[in-house]
């Protein structure tokens, strides 16, 4: 009995000095299974060993682990070299979250979903530096993604004049670096190239793409892409792109040790445009290409949502599970946004079977992209239990720790693009028309939080530990803190406005007023688009003609 009561004592203590802890275990993605068994240890003196191998209740798949955090240590034990490093990704996240004296005991079982996750560098515009590319593929490896595939459109030597000569040797350098990188990160460094646009379709042009694998296998990239999206012309015959992928893939992909199976992007990626008969693109891609060449899909739209039935309609004509490539956060049909909204839109249903993998399409800004990106990451790893909500909230404090909420306010009035494909912005914000029944209720709440907004630039840029992240934020910070103080003026002149003599009224209104560069500027770097700044706009109409009506000195 009393070995009982001891066990029962040591479980309770642990237990409450656990919801004491100063912050919850936060981990990206969610693990599958996460036990706690009610023991505490000093965590600066753990020691961690390290096994590979099937068995010891992992799950058969790459990225699979088990974390073992006992009164003797921590074990990890990975299905493969990948998930004993998932493991210790797991286990620093958990140190990074309980006080240094002491470390819960726990048993973690976890394991990917969806076999490729990550990112796809496909966007129109500025393509990244090699500093964000490495910052980008040290943030992959922390948040288990698997895959980034380097595909800017604007660089010369991976679409057109030069897709067929060699990259300058400081170029080279730099891949060779990326490459490294993501071999310490795990993270399969997936080379593009776009031909479509002048290919010729002959023996010459067939030598330069061989030539050009063998020059970026030598660079030590084992995994590669060919695109054939955005273009016209003879490039677009399926039937010629079948029989190169297929040439490709026996005379190098099958000829080299370690390659991967090629992936390719079609010119119909989408089901707007796709022709569903026995004789489009698609059907012929079924047919035709060989069985292990993954077929990219970009859903209903160019931009739009992950659904069972949109992959459905791909698996059926492409007779396989198809490759989706996510169109968000990408911003460029729509470059003066940028979205920091949820990851939502994406099928909670799907498995390995309906889709091989799934990456997304960021902004030109690498480092504003990981809010979006760590759902991303959340998502693929385990569709059934992602909460785009929560997992943007998680990401959220991970990205700005030391100003949450101040990044919160920023994220959450910048979320759509007014065209497009439209996400939900300010979804917590109510807002009202003069003399309507909400006014007088939400008068206080709004005011509140444009008061919110105009603080929240300040003490982003004086507490973001990120110096790069901040850069690309600056130009809508700037104008965010001018929409919080049009908002404030805003709410004041609804305030006052029935007491006010017209002189004081007509300063007071049109000072509000952006002027013709202020608009400019706002256009440039849009903030608060959905809700706000129309609500500015249309309270500044209501005010005059509320004026003019109620006062006979007007």
């Amino acid at each position: 009995m009393r070995r009982l009561v001891n066990l029962l004592t040591g479980i309770f203590l642990a237990l409450t000095a656990w919801a004491a802890s100063p912050r919850p275990i936060v981990i990206n993605p969610t693990p599958r299974s996460m036990e706690l068994t009610g023991e505490y240890r000093n965590a600066s003196k753990l020691k961690v060993t390290a096994t590979v191998g099937p068995g010891n209740d992992v799950k058969p798949r790459s990225g699979a682990y088990t974390l073992t955090i006992g009164p003797r240590g921590a074990r990890i034990h990975g299905y493969d070299e990948r998930g004993v490093f998932y493991g210790r990704q797991t286990l620093a996240r958990i140190l990074e979250s309980v006080p240094a004296d002491s470390l819960p005991c726990m048993t973690v079982n976890d394991w990917p979903e969806i076999g490729r996750r990550g990112v796809v560098e496909g966007f129109y515009g500025a393509p990244w530096s090699h500093e964000v590319r490495l910052s980008l593929i040290d943030f992959y490896g922390r948040n288990k993604l698997n895959t980034y595939i380097y595909g800017p459109k604007d660089d010369p030597y991976h679409s057109s004049p030069h897709w067929r000569e060699p990259y300058p040797a400081d170029q080279a350098r730099n891949i060779r670096e990326l490459v490294e990188a993501c071999g310490r990160n795990h993270v399969d460094f997936v080379w593009a190239i776009h031909p479509g646009k002048d290919i010729r379709w002959d023996k010459q042009d067939y030598d330069s793409l061989l030539c050009k694998f063998e020059m970026m296998y030598d660079l030590g990239v084992r995994s590669f892409a060919i695109f054939f999206d955005d273009i016209e012309g003879e490039g677009t015959n399926p039937y010629r792109q079948c029989e190169l992928l297929n040439n490709l893939t026996e005379d190098f992909v099958r000829t080299h040790k370690g390659v991967s199976n090629l992936a390719v992007c079609p010119t119909d990626y989408s089901r707007l445009w796709a022709n569903p008969t026995e004789n489009g693109a698609s059907a012929i891609y079924g047919r035709t290409l060989l069985p292990e060449i993954d077929v990219m899909y970009t859903g209903d739209f160019v931009c739009s949502d992950l659904t069972r039935d949109t992959m459905d309609f791909f698996n059926a004509l492409v007779k396989r599970p198809g490759f989706y490539w996510w169109n968000w956060p990408v911003t460029d049909y729509a470059r003066n946004y940028l979205l920091q909204g949820p990851a939502y839109g994406l099928d909670t249903s799907l498995t390995e079977s309906e889709v091989c993998a799934v990456v997304s399409n960021p902004m030109e800004h690498g480092e504003a992209s990981k809010l979006g990106l760590y759902g991303v990451a959340d998502y693929s790893w385990n569709p059934a239990a992602y909460d785009p909500a929560g997992s943007w909230e998680r990401g959220l404090r991970e990205l700005m720790p030391d100003c949450y909420e101040a990044y919160r306010t920023f994220a959450i009035h910048n979320c759509d693009t007014e065209t497009g494909y439209r996400r939900d912005e300010s979804w917590q914000t109510e807002t009202f028309r003069i003399g309507d029944g909400k006014a007088a209720k939400g008068w206080q709440p709004l005011m509140d939080e444009f008061q919110r907004i105009a603080a929240a630039p300040a003490e982003i840029r004086a507490k973001c530990g990120n110096r790069a992240l901040l850069a690309e934020l600056e130009p809508w910070l700037a104008e965010f803190e001018k929409l919080g103080r049009r908002g404030i003026a805003t709410m004041e002149l609804i305030r006052d406005y029935k007491g006010l003599a017209p002189e004081e009224f007509s300063a007071r209104h049109a000072a509000i007023y952006m002027t013709p560069a202020d608009r400019a500027a706002y256009v440039a770097h849009k903030s608060g688009s959905l809700k706000l700044q129309p609500f500015i706009d249309r309270a500044l109409d209501d005010l005059l003609a509320a004026y003019s009506r109620d006062f006979r000195g007007w």
